[in-house]
């Protein structure tokens, strides 16, 4: 661990994607020794960050979303090399229930030129996907956006490729220091100082990038536990600031080429929605008939195939769930032999190549905790004159490009992308639109 200096210009709480990335844009700007300090309480990527599938996609039904990450994907693309980006494309596979959402996402990206392609009809749909991999077989599937940009990168490595960018740049991270409270200056709400273990340090700017942690910062700063929502009729509604989610993800041990298309290619990051029924490939029992999602992507450390569906609610108010130890390491929170026999038969139901390979799923601790907002989109906004907070609602890990947003922001231009996410957008009454897939992102 270095040294945590006395003072700095900004002060940034969080190893990750955000912390990281906007720790790199400011750097370009704010030169001197100690002008940024990172304060990471275990090691870069030790949060979601570090657990993240690594999927990057635009395809998102709300226009502020897609234009994000249209931005995201271009930070992405300038190093592809250090990020260790794989631009291998993205493909949303939905059925008849999503199709008027999904033609408005190909619209509107052919609107902002994001490069896709958009198939109709369930039989010109299963042609697109039989040309690919000619074992698909997956029903009453009537649109395909195949998103011609995007793909995934590998998650520690990424982060480390930012942490180089930064410290290259002057930037000290420091590292095994825990964030215990906030000091406030005696003539107005703005921060003055971060109090941790190791001591305080005097600061201008903090900036709070923390994932799943959002909730103890939210809570030092005594920030509202409740967000009052105007709805389209324009009455309000009082709900809980945040509510955690349990993100399920595991890997099938198949081999590693396991995946690829019928021409040897490198597969496209492949989701699929179905309201078709859904029936154990072990016991061939139905699991749902309610519509359902997954995603999947050869697993970045070729250990077969990695993926997930979609995450549930964590029934405990916000303030009673234990976010530490966090991921793999948690006693309370992993995937279950429910989400293997689920996520391993959607793989059947989709690809031929999957039945009978249940068994292979590679059992053992995975998964982690996302931290939503009110309506599971992010937050990016100053609170207290001086503290600017990053609540991304675990759309975090593709989010590449908010840290440079931010860092304008901080340096005094505001920015058009980040305008739609601010906080007082409830109390407005600026809602996002809520689209028919099962995922809360999307």
């Amino acid at each position: 661990m270095s040294i945590l200096p006395k003072k700095a210009k900004v002060v940034i709480i969080g190893g990750g994607i955000h912390g990281l990335s906007t720790a790199w844009k400011l750097s370009e700007t704010y030169k001197n020794e100690n002008d940024i300090v990172v304060l990471e309480k275990k090691d870069i990527a030790a949060g979601a960050s570090g657990i993240a599938c690594g999927v990057v996609r635009n395809n998102y039904f709300q226009p502020a979303m897609r234009e994000l990450m249209a931005h995201s994907v271009s930070v992405w693309e300038s190093d592809p090399k250090a990020f260790k980006y794989n631009s291998v494309g993205y493909l949303q596979i939905s059925p008849e229930v999503m199709h008027e959402d999904v033609a408005s996402i190909a619209k509107q990206q052919k609107a902002i030129g994001y490069d896709s392609e958009f198939i109709e009809g369930e039989a010109d749909c299963m042609k697109y996907m039989k040309n690919m991999f000619s074992d698909w077989q997956a029903q009453g599937i009537t649109s395909v956006l195949h998103e011609k940009k995007g793909g995934y990168a590998f998650n520690k490595d990424s982060i480390k490729a930012l942490e180089e960018k930064s410290t290259s740049n002057g930037v000290n991270v420091v590292k095994g220091v825990t964030v215990t409270g906030f000091k406030r200056g005696s003539n107005s709400k703005a921060v003055t100082g971060v109090e941790t273990d190791k001591g305080i340090i005097e600061c201008d700017q903090v900036v709070v990038g923390a994932g799943p942690w959002v909730r103890d910062f939210w809570n030092m700063l005594e920030l509202p536990k409740t967000a009052k929502i105007k709805d389209k009729d324009g009455k309000f509604h009082e709900t809980e600031m945040w509510k955690y989610w349990m993100l399920q993800e595991g890997v099938i041990g198949v081999d590693e080429d396991f995946l690829k298309m019928d021409n040897g290619g490198q597969p496209p990051v492949i989701h699929v929605d179905s309201t078709a029924p859904l029936y154990s490939d072990k016991t061939k029992k139905l699991i749902t008939d309610k519509i359902w999602g997954i995603y999947y992507k050869p697993d970045i450390e070729g250990l077969g195939v990695q993926g997930g569906t979609s995450p549930y609610i964590v029934d405990k108010h916000f303030d009673k769930v234990n976010v530490d130890p966090y991921g793999i390491e948690s006693p309370e929170f992993q995937t279950t032999e429910e989400f293997n026999d689920m996520w391993c038969s959607a793989l059947a139901h989709c690809q031929k190549r999957f039945e009978g390979k249940s068994d292979l799923y590679r059992k053992g601790p995975s998964g982690g905790l996302g931290c939503m907002t009110p309506d599971s989109f992010p937050i990016f906004d100053k609170f207290l004159e001086n503290v600017y907070m990053i609540a991304d609602a675990n759309h975090g890990y593709k989010m590449i490009g908010v840290g440079e947003l931010v860092a304008k922001e901080i340096l005094g231009t505001e920015s058009d992308l980040l305008k739609p996410f601010r906080f007082n957008r409830y109390e407005k009454g600026e809602l996002h639109p809520t689209s028919n897939s099962p995922f809360p992102w999307s």
